[in-house]
């Protein structure tokens, strides 16, 4: 895996490139998010979905953001780039576990070319019919149950895992300072808590929908520190198992809504091309745009009629030899890089 090179600089950011769009960006996270809770309050209902979607929008570009942090393309100084993820992190409400946390295991993603895992979900369901079938009545509901899941195990296992116990402080101080200003904001408006949570629904909906189905890689349990022999996961391996999905190939514009992480074959093959050039970078690679690209509308498609399947699904399914056909990839819960650790 490339790794963005450590020569020190005197600059915060890597280049007047970055500078402009990444200024813009932290901005646009940073006021949209906190200005999105007066939306959500106001009397005016096309104020509470305006800022329902500004909050969710935010959110999504806040978690991208850290995983961009966590490859170092923000800025030129790891440290700054440490910092923003822990501001983010909390934005993102992934701050129960530290940024070093997350980006460990995301690394390792890279470097072992595999999805690993901390928490075992499927393990957790095995022998317990009623909470698989909750999960999958909710998910039926279009509710993220599973997702939610994965984001509240790494609030109680330091609670209840020994070998979780070092981050129980943090564990216990976030969900201490969270409940605290949730409660604040229940007091100012109950209306802009409700529309909170369901600006998380829809978060979650759409790291899963991307996160299902970038890759078909073997999936591990682990502990952070586990070894994993690469045996046969090569590059080759990586790409053929690695899947880009574009909000638009005409309209390239669009897929800033999820940070240019769709181009996804572009950042596992150079992992320290920052967000803004992978558009640039996938278009050196692929003389066809749309060849690489898994069609939206299809990935719409198979994401709503396995919905339920992908709960308990022992495998992620095939793509089905095409892009045309890809009914039978069913997708993966539980790899997004924030709830893996």
């Amino acid at each position: 895996m490339d790794t963005v090179d450590p020569q020190p600089s005197r600059s915060l950011f890597r280049d007047r490139e970055a500078a402009f769009v990444n200024t813009a960006v932290l901005l646009w996270v940073s006021t949209g998010w906190l200005s999105s809770f007066a939306l959500m309050g106001n009397a005016s209902p096309l104020l509470n979905i305006l800022g329902v979607f500004l909050c969710t929008n935010t959110m999504v570009l806040a978690a991208y953001l850290i995983h961009e942090a966590a490859h170092q393309t923000l800025f030129a100084k790891q440290g700054a780039n440490f910092a923003i993820g822990e501001a983010l992190n909390f934005v993102a409400g992934s701050s129960y576990a530290s940024f070093q946390r997350i980006r460990h295991m995301h690394i390792r993603h890279h470097m072992d070319r595999a999805d690993l895992t901390c928490f075992d979900f499927k393990g957790l369901l095995q022998g317990r019919p009623a909470l698989r079938r909750a999960l999958e009545l909710m998910e039926w509901s279009y509710i993220p149950a599973t997702e939610i899941l994965m984001h509240l195990q790494v609030v109680w296992r330091p609670f209840v895992v020994r070998s979780q116990r070092r981050y129980l402080p943090r564990s216990l101080l976030m969900l201490v300072v969270r409940v605290a200003l949730l409660a604040l904001l229940a007091i100012w408006s109950v209306k802009a808590l409700v529309l909170y949570f369901l600006s998380v629904a829809l978060f979650l909906h759409v790291l899963n929908f991307f996160d299902a189905f970038h890759h078909t890689f073997e999936q591990f349990f682990v502990d952070a520190e586990q070894p994993l022999p690469l045996l046969d996961r090569t590059r080759a391996y990586e790409q053929a198992n690695t899947y880009s999905n574009l909000i638009s190939v005409r309209s390239p514009s669009l897929n800033l809504l999820t940070l240019n992480f769709g181009y996804h074959n572009a950042h596992h093959e150079r992992a320290s091309v920052p967000w803004y050039r992978l558009p640039a970078y996938h278009r050196s690679l692929y003389a066809d745009q749309s060849a690489a690209v898994m069609p939206l509308s299809k990935l719409i498609r198979t994401w709503h009629r396995n919905r339920v399947k992908r709960v308990g699904c022992e495998h992620y399914g095939e793509s089905g030899g095409g892009m045309d056909r890809i009914d039978d990839f069913v997708g993966a819960h539980g790899v997004s890089f924030l709830t893996v650790v």
